[in-house]
């Protein structure tokens, strides 16, 4: 009776070894080579509050985490991002976009060929990054919407800024208008997530704009449940210690000037239509407007700067829809607070800090990050963009973004919160 008892109990526990082994060679081979070229099929299902039969299963997963952390970890150390040998593999030549794309062209390019140096003092420059971030987050004083929340209560609609590279133990949480179009390109090359003609992208300005942001060609932490259902949070957790972890940010008044001529000076359709035409109706006092943007802008009919801020400001804003990400503060897209950074870096040292960055993970010799802006927008316009928006809105609105401000070491504007 006992030796049957045991066989059971071997055959039981020999079972589970087995599911858990093929989870893990799914996770560190077979995603890398197959779920990321495939679409998922799948509906989303909205998140429902756990039962008692679920809190029973979440106990059960607890202790299967650490057996779990145990098995991904010993891998992670042969082949993790620091520590593997840097891939050889030949640097090609950039191509340019397609300068028949508006966008592009206003944006503009700076073709030089110079190679950014790295200073001596990066690894400096990052430890007081990353520890000033670690203090303020730590100060009970210092408080801002959401920063007591930990990681298992973030949804996972939150989570879809934290793109995934499992071939080079990689997570980028993107910040819209930080460079955030040429880190992706650089995550699709290194992932290998997209082909041209049944091969890879190898380097990151051939890849169009348009594949770029299209949203099922990275792996993001809001996929993990498609794929791993109730182990997700389990393996995101896994991956955010063992993994390189990086955003990149800027200063958050210059960023909304950025955001602000990119889709409203700019014709785009999608934004005139779910953005600029409300914004033009409540603050504007224009009715009957034209259906399209290109009509708009032919009848002189712009969001102004001001009407801007006053939508940013209007508490309607946020009962309606969430900020939309291009304006969305960054303690917002990635949660600095509950996801530990191993690098922060800034728009405005962005040459240096990508150059530092692709030697830190060692694929320097893969790639190089694709050449900078030259019309970047400055920050000695912020008096200029703000001077015509009142007093008490600047002082509103330096609220709204105050947590940016200071986790990420940017100074007040002291110069536009004054008379």
């Amino acid at each position: 009776m006992t030796k049957a008892r045991l066989f059971r109990l071997s055959v039981v526990l020999g079972s589970v070894f087995m599911i858990l082994l093929i989870i893990v060679y799914w996770d560190n081979v077979g995603t890398a080579h197959f779920y990321l070229h495939t679409s998922f099929s799948r509906p989303h299902v909205p998140d429902t509050p756990p039962t008692a039969a679920q809190d029973e299963e979440r106990e059960g997963l607890l202790d299967m985490d650490e057996f779990l952390e145990k098995l991904l970890s010993s891998g992670l150390r042969q082949n993790g991002p620091l520590n593997r040998k840097t891939e050889q593999a030949p640097l090609q030549g950039s191509s340019r976009p397609d300068l028949g794309n508006l966008e592009e062209n206003v944006r503009g390019y700076d073709w030089s060929t110079r190679i950014a140096r790295v200073s001596l003092d990066q690894e400096k420059l990052q430890a007081e990054r990353r520890r000033a971030l670690r203090e303020f987050c730590a100060n009970s004083s210092f408080t801002f919407p959401a920063k007591e929340r930990s990681f298992d209560d973030i949804p996972n609609y939150e989570l879809n800024h934290l793109i995934v590279d499992d071939r080079h133990g990689i997570i980028y949480c993107y910040v819209p208008k930080v460079a955030c179009t040429n880190w992706k390109r650089v995550m699709i090359v290194l992932s290998e997530s997209l082909l041209d003609q049944g091969v890879p992208y190898r380097d990151p300005l051939d890849i169009p704009r348009e594949h770029v942001h299209n949203s099922s060609t990275h792996l993001t932490f809001n996929k993990f449940w498609r794929r791993y259902g109730k182990f997700s949070r389990h393996l995101m957790k896994i991956k955010l210690k063992k993994y390189t972890k990086f955003l990149f940010v800027r200063d958050p008044f210059v960023r909304l000037i950025s955001a602000f001529r990119s889709k409203f000076e700019l014709e785009n359709e999608e934004f005139y239509r779910r953005f600029a035409i409300p914004m033009l109706k409540l603050y504007s006092n224009h009715t009957n407007l034209p259906t399209s943007v290109s009509e708009a802008f032919k009848a002189g009919l712009k969001v102004s700067f001001p009407d801007f801020i006053q939508y940013l400001l209007d508490p309607r804003t946020e009962k309606m829809a969430p900020f939309n990400e291009h304006w969305r503060q960054v303690y917002r897209l990635c949660h600095p607070c509950q996801i530990d950074y191993d690098f922060v870096g800034k728009l405005e040292t962005l040459n240096e800090d990508a150059a530092h960055l692709l030697q830190l993970l060692k694929v320097d010799r893969l790639l190089h990050f694709p050449p900078s802006y030259r019309n970047r927008t400055a920050s000695s316009w912020e008096e200029d963009w703000f001077a015509k928006i009142p007093l008490a809105w600047r002082q509103q609105l330096y609220k709204l973004y105050e947590a940016d401000f200071v986790l990420f070491g940017y100074p007040k504007p002291e110069n536009l919160l004054k008379d």
